[in-house]
């Protein structure tokens, strides 16, 4: 090899990335090496440890420009791909219905739906399920979702996002999935997503956004579905390998937020330098703990053994079945005239989104030493007051980021808020205050991010949490809150009001 060749490999899984760069000639440089002594490569930009800002720029950092850029594309190119493959499909799937003659018996129709599925899944190498639930969303794409299918041929979203949208769309009806659709995928709509649009936010995280979104806008509304969905509550056991198994429970979403904020709680206080279990595995003995040693929904504590008399907590009776109010920490925001009992508009609960507006009501009538009240402005939504039993600045201000944030501000992070810990943008040795809009809540993960890399936070707002800068200067703003108008009471009622 020539000295004024240099050649560097970067190995990356199943892949490597070769990079051929000629050097400055020996003639500018006075050197025979193949690198000029004028630059320190290994140096930091804007470190002043002979960094020349006049001089070409670093190769390895144009690589890495390119592969991201790469990258990118080929996520595009993904995306165009799989909604060529649902057109495909979808019009495959039509073609085989209309070969059936109109007289077409019940089962030959089945048989035919049978043989298309098993072509499908053969063609594209997945299970029959797959290719079954495949050929239904991609119909959707087709017939009901025209904009999602769209957004996905020019790039704009995932094949994942596409099937969230079509999840989500699901008992909405024609103008319920069109208004979703435009809502999240039209930024010169309207009511256009106050937020990230869908192709800014991570499957998991659209996914909430379009629940919460779905919840609010459903044609039934969300009192009659928890109605009929609380019967459904129960726990279910699954054995798994290596003598363990799973226990999950289906339970009211203020019940189970409430068991989840109890456990971080309990798992926090027990960590200690000299703890070695981590926090997921303190969540999992605190809960075993409790369930194991606690009470039973009929007010009667849980005894070693069958034999002996069980004993009865007068200040703890209750009416058999009911389950004790929560006692951990939990945001609640509700409406002011869903809490007045004018309307029945859904409110939020912290971690989980929208919850019926009889249960919020009950929450702050019952529940107020665990669940803190937020009263949203009639007018557009946001919040109002954070209702507290304390005047502490710093405790007020807690909860204003845990409304603000809801979970760790990084792009894509579902780390929920009862698991951060407040920080400060602009340190305060370097000048910074302690404000809403100087503060962030990371999780441990991106708080370290934060500290030891080159990503930074930009400045946030009383009611936007911050985005971030990543070191190639690439700039990716964080989910916040998309708050909604409240619905009005009726007229003769607002007149009274005012």
């Amino acid at each position: 090899m020539d000295n004024g060749d240099v050649v560097e490999a970067v190995d990356a899984p199943g892949a490597a990335l070769v990079l051929i760069e000629a050097a400055s000639s020996s003639a500018d440089t006075g050197s025979d090496s193949g690198y000029s002594s004028g630059a320190d490569f290994d140096a930091e930009p804007g470190s002043g440890a002979g960094f020349d800002p006049d001089a070409r720029s670093d190769p390895l950092r144009d690589l890495a420009e390119e592969c991201l850029a790469d990258m990118a594309e080929a996520a595009r190119d993904e995306a165009r791909a799989a909604a060529r493959k649902a057109r495909a499909a979808a019009t495959y799937a039509d073609a085989c219905r209309r070969l059936l003659p109109p007289s077409a018996s019940l089962h030959d129709q089945s048989v035919a739906e049978m043989g298309m599925v098993a072509e499908v899944a053969c063609v594209l190498t997945i299970s029959e399920g797959t290719a079954s639930a495949f050929l239904v969303q991609s119909r959707q794409l087709s017939t009901e979702l025209p904009r999602t299918l769209t957004a996905l041929q020019a790039g704009a979203i995932s094949w994942q996002h596409a099937r969230i949208l079509c999840d989500e769309t699901t008992g909405l009806g024609p103008a319920g999935a069109a208004a979703l659709e435009t809502h999240f995928l039209d930024p010169d709509a309207p009511n256009a997503a106050r937020s990230c649009l869908a192709g800014d936010l991570t499957p998991s995280r659209f996914r909430a956004r379009a629940r919460t979104w779905r919840e609010r806008h459903h044609p039934v509304s969300i009192e009659t579905r928890h109605t009929k969905c609380v019967l459904d509550r129960r726990v279910e056991y699954t054995p798994d390998r290596d003598g363990m198994a799973w226990l999950s429970a289906y339970l009211p979403a203020d019940q189970a937020a409430a068991i989840w904020e109890h456990t971080t709680t309990t798992a926090r206080a027990l960590q200690s330098p000299t703890e070695p279990r981590t926090l997921i595995q303190l969540r999992a003995d605190t809960l075993a703990t409790a369930l194991l040693s606690g009470e039973t929904t009929n007010g009667e504590k849980n005894r070693p053994t069958g034999g002996e008399e069980r004993t009865r907590d007068d200040d703890a009776e209750r009416t058999a079945g009911q389950v004790p109010p929560p006692r951990a920490q939990v945001l609640v925001t509700v409406p002011v005239f869903s809490l007045l009992g004018l309307t029945d508009e859904p409110a939020t609960l912290d971690g989980h989104g929208p919850i019926p507006a009889s249960m919020a009501r009950n929450l702050v009538a019952n529940g107020a030493d665990s669940f803190h009240r937020v009263l949203t402005d009639p007018r557009d939504g946001a919040p109002l007051e954070i209702g507290r039993t304390s005047y502490r600045l710093t405790t007020a201000m807690r909860q204003w980021l845990r409304l603000r944030d809801a979970k760790c501000p990084f792009p894509g992070c579902n780390n929920h808020s009862l698991d951060n810990e407040a920080d400060h943008l602009l340190a305060w040795a370097d000048g910074g205050t302690t404000g809403i809009s100087n503060l962030g809540q990371p999780c441990r993960k991106h708080h370290h991010l934060k500290h030891n890399t080159a990503w930074q936070p930009t400045p946030a707002s009383k009611n936007q949490p911050p985005g971030w800068t990543s070191p190639t200067g690439r700039h990716y703003k964080s989910e916040h809150q998309d708050w909604e108008p409240p619905t009005w009471p009726d007229n003769s009622l607002t007149e009274r009001l005012t």
